[in-house]
C-alpha cells in the first residue's frame, strides 16, 4: 500500500490557532514554529511543518509540572500509512520484526536491522528499487542488546562488521554480499558500563583510524557526586573529559573513542546524557549525536538535541544544560564550568527521545536533501502534552546545521492516550529510498519518490 499525503497550510494553521499558539511564516518554506509555538504538541504535526527552538526560548525549571504520561501503543489501524510530504510515497517495507532499533546499509546495499528482543542482526536483500526485500537471513544473534552497526574498513570492501552491544563491542568477519556472519564474535571492547541508558551505538572516522562508541548515562540527573575537592576533580577530568562525572557515571553520557582493535580508549566528548543516534556527516567528516535530555524539569525543559560532537568538548549533563543553565538538583556544585558548556546545534521538542539519525546522500531525493539528516523520534514518557513519534528532517546549509528541524514522517499518534508506532531507526537505502524502523508495531517504512 502507498500514500502520498500532506496537510494544506491553511489546516494547519487552524490547528495552531484551535491551540492557542502563535506562529510565523518562513519565506517560501513553508510553516516555521519558533518561539511557544515551536514547543507545541502531536497536534500541530505534519509533513512540512518547521521549528526553531532557540536557547532563550527555555522556560524557568518547573514553570510547568513535570509529567508521567506513557503512550499506549495500539495496534495499526486498518489501512493505516503514516503521512509523508506531497511527492513522496511510503509503503511497509518489513513487519513482524522483534523490536527493530538501529538500521545500517552495507556498501553492496544490503540492509542490516539490529532486533533488540531477539538479540541479534537481520540483513535484508533488495533487487533494484523494491518495495520489499527479495531475501532475508539471520547474520548473527546470541547478542546482548544489540544497536550500533557499522563496517570497517570505511569504503566499498569492508572486511568486519562491528557491533556494539550493551557491555561491549564485537566484530565478525565479513565479505561483500554476505548473508551470515564469516566467522564468531570476536571482542574488540569489553567492560563498557552496563545498566541504565543502554543503548550503544557507534561509527568510524571516515579514514578508519578511530572508532567512536556512544555511552548513555546511569541515571536521570547523576547520584552520589557529592564529595570530591576541586583537587580530586580536576585530576578526574584530565583523564576523563571537563565535566565528566564519576563514580557510577565514570566513562558515561560520553562519546568514547577507540582504535579499530579497542585500544587507546579515550573520552572523545562528555555531557552528553544519552547520545542514542551517532553518525558521521560524509560532507565533513564530523561526527553528529542525536541525545536524550533529562526528565523531571518539567514539560517544556529541556529540549533534547541533535548536534556535532566535537573532539575535547563538554555539553553540560549533569551540572548544567543548553549552555550555562544551571541545573537545579545540582545548584552551585560546579560554578566552575559556567562558560565552558557547547551548545548544542539544533533543539528538539523536549521528551521527544531522538534515536536514530542518518545524513541524506542518495540521489532520488531533490537537490535541497542533499546533506541534511533525518531523525527518528521515539516519543518519551515524561510530557503531559505528546511530542515525538515521528520523523523529523534536520535543515543543513553548506555542511552547517541551521537549528531548524522539520516534521517529514507524522501520524503515528491517534489521540492523547495513544499511539500505533514509534520511530527508532533511519538509513538511506542503496535507491535513495529512506528506511525507516519502529518498535511500536515492529515495522520498516520504505519513503521514496512518487513514482
Amino acid at each position: 500500500m502507498l500514500q502520498s499525503r500532506t496537510t494544506p497550510l491553511f489546516v494547519l494553521a487552524a490547528s495552531i490557532l484551535l491551540g492557542g499558539l502563535s506562529a510565523s511564516f518562513a519565506q517560501e518554506d513553508g510553516l516555521l514554529l519558533t518561539g511557544e509555538a515551536a514547543f507545541g504538541d502531536w497536534r500541530d504535526d505534519a509533513p512540512g511543518v518547521r521549528r526553531l527552538i532557540r536557547p532563550e526560548d527555555l522556560p524557568e525549571p518547573g514553570a510547568s509540572r513535570s509529567s508521567s504520561n506513557s503512550a499506549g501503543v495500539v495496534a495499526a489501524p486498518s489501512g493505516a500509512l503514516p503521512s509523508v510530504p506531497d511527492g513522496f510515497e511510503v509503503s511497509r517495507f518489513a513487519s513482524d520484526l522483534q523490536s527493530p532499533r538501529t538500521i545500517r546499509v552495507a556498501p553492496n546495499g544490503d540492509i542490516f536491522v539490529a532486533e533488540i528482543s531477539a538479540n541479534r542482526i537481520r540483513v535484508f536483500r533488495t533487487t533494484g528499487a523494491a518495495r520489499e526485500p527479495s531475501q532475508t537471513s539471520i547474520f548473527t544473534d546470541d547478542l546482548d542488546r544489540p544497536y550500533g552497526i557499522a563496517f570497517y574498513p570505511p569504503g566499498d570492501d569492508p572486511k568486519y562488521v562491528y557491533v556494539a552491544q550493551s557491555g561491549s563491542v564485537v566484530r565478525f568477519p565479513y565479505r561483500a554480499g554476505a548473508l551470515e556472519a564469516g566467522g564468531p564474535a570476536e571482542t574488540i571492547v569489553n567492560g563498557l558500563p552496563i545498566g541504565g541508558h543502554w543503548t550503544r551505538d557507534l561509527a568510524f572516522s571516515p579514514d578508519g583510524s578511530q572508532m567512536l562508541v556512544a555511552v548513555g548515562s546511569a541515571s536521570n540527573v547523576g547520584r552520589g557526586l557529592e564529595g570530591p575537592s576541586p583537587e580530586q576533580i580536576a585530576d578526574f577530568e584530565a583523564s576523563h573529559g571537563l565535566g565528566a562525572a564519576w563514580g557510577s557515571e565514570t566513562d558515561r553520557a560520553a562519546v568514547l573513542a577507540f582504535n579499530p582493535q579497542g585500544g587507546d580508549k579515550r573520552v572523545f566528548a562528555s555531557g552528553i546524557r544519552n547520545c542514542s543516534g551517532l553518525a558521521i556527516q560524509p560532507a565533513t567528516g564530523i561526527a553528529w549525536c542525536a541525545n536524550n535530555e533529562r526528565d523531571g524539569l518539567g514539560d517544556n525543559l529541556p529540549p533534547d538535541y541533535v548536534t556535532r560532537v566535537l573532539d575535547g568538548k563538554f555539553y553540560g549533563w549533569p551540572w548544567y544544560y543548553i549552555g550555562d543553565n544551571e541545573d537545579p538538583r545540582h545548584a552551585g556544585a560546579r560554578p566552575d564550568l559556567a562558560g565552558k558548556i557547547t551548545i548544542p546545534d539544533i533543539l528538539i521538542q523536549p521528551h521527544s527521545a531522538p534515536l536514530g539519525i542518518a545524513f541524506y546522500d542518495g540521489d532520488t531525493f531533490p537537490d535541497e536533501y542533499h546533506g541534511d539528516a533525518f531523525v527518528a523520534l521515539h516519543g518519551s514518557w515524561n510530557r503531559g502534552s505528546r511530542t515525538g513519534y515521528k520523523l523529523v528532517r534536520i535543515l543543513v546549509e553548506d555542511g552547517v546545521p541551521t537549528g531548524a528541524y522539520e516534521d517529514f514522517m507524522t501520524g503515528f499518534v491517534l489521540d492523547a492516550d495513544s499511539v500505533w508506532g514509534r520511530p527508532t531507526g533511519v538509513a538511506v537505502a542503496k535507491d535513495g529510498a529512506l528506511l525507516v524502523s519502529e518498535d511500536g508495531n515492529d515495522t520498516i517504512w520504505r519513503i521514496a519518490l512518487q513514482r
